[in-house]
């Protein structure tokens, strides 16, 4: 399985409080069955990340990890906030997408109900030869939300919901009901300390998910081969359309 979303940087923005945090999330990833993690700290203004640090941040934490005998490859990547898309040039685009591949970007929505400017952001992204996967949705169940995510989906973005909401009493019908209708494509962990909050963990949020008909048949595509595609830049089709009411 492959995490494309996780604060694994240590001392960056909100993510691993220092190295051992983030090696012990690493840890987590791999008692899961989780081989490839993406770091994607926040790229927003009430964050101080210096996007070319980057690289040798990740390189860093994987050097650590091969010396500590933690078997997880660690990838760059960052989740970008929609406020943040308009002042960032392509070149810095790049060295945040997701594991390097120079084409996905994992676009983190304005607080709130979905906007017409998370739909701006991702036309701007495609506009500049990017693809768009948006971020835990689920945080943001106000009004159509189906509605507006099909219409992302039908800009060429994709939808990453948080793993460890599929096991919450209130937020897993709705992601429950998104997969059902076509508008889940990939898991992420959202993890940001091995110390409190969320776990490195996916496969017991992907075993619920599971009991979405229509995803049912896709949980491996979900899991491990979509993320793939996307790490390399590659295009993505999703083996299940979104479902259209009316």
């Amino acid at each position: 399985m492959i995490d494309v979303h996780c604060h694994i940087l240590p001392a960056l923005d909100d993510g691993a409080l220092d190295l051992d945090d983030a090696i012990e999330m690493a840890r987590q990833a791999q008692s899961d069955g989780i081989d490839t993690v993406c770091a994607t700290p926040h790229i927003r203004h009430d964050h101080d990340v210096v996007i070319a640090e980057l690289a040798d941040r990740v390189s860093a934490l994987a050097g650590e990890l091969a010396m500590r005998g933690v078997d997880v490859r660690i990838v760059g990547g960052g989740e970008v906030a929609e406020s943040a898309l308009p002042g960032l040039d392509d070149a810095e685009l790049r060295a945040v997408t997701l594991g390097g591949g120079g084409r996905w970007i994992l676009l983190e929505p304005a607080p709130g109900p979905l906007a017409a400017t998370l739909d701006a952001a991702v036309d701007d992204l495609t506009r500049r030869g990017f693809r768009s996967l948006i971020a835990h949705p689920e945080r943001h169940a106000h009004g159509d939300l189906a509605g507006h995510l099909t219409r992302l989906v039908d800009r060429g973005a994709l939808v990453q919901v948080t793993a460890a909401f599929l096991e919450h009493e209130h937020a897993a019908p709705t992601i429950l009901d998104l997969a059902d209708r076509g508008l889940v494509h990939i898991l992420g962990s959202d993890a940001h300390s091995s110390r409190a909050g969320r776990p490195v963990a996916l496969s017991a949020g992907l075993a619920t998910l599971g009991r979405a008909k229509r995803l049912a048949p896709h949980l491996d595509w979900v899991a491990s081969q979509a993320p793939a595609a996307i790490l390399a830049g590659e295009d993505v089709s999703p083996p299940f359309p979104p479902v259209r009411s009316g």
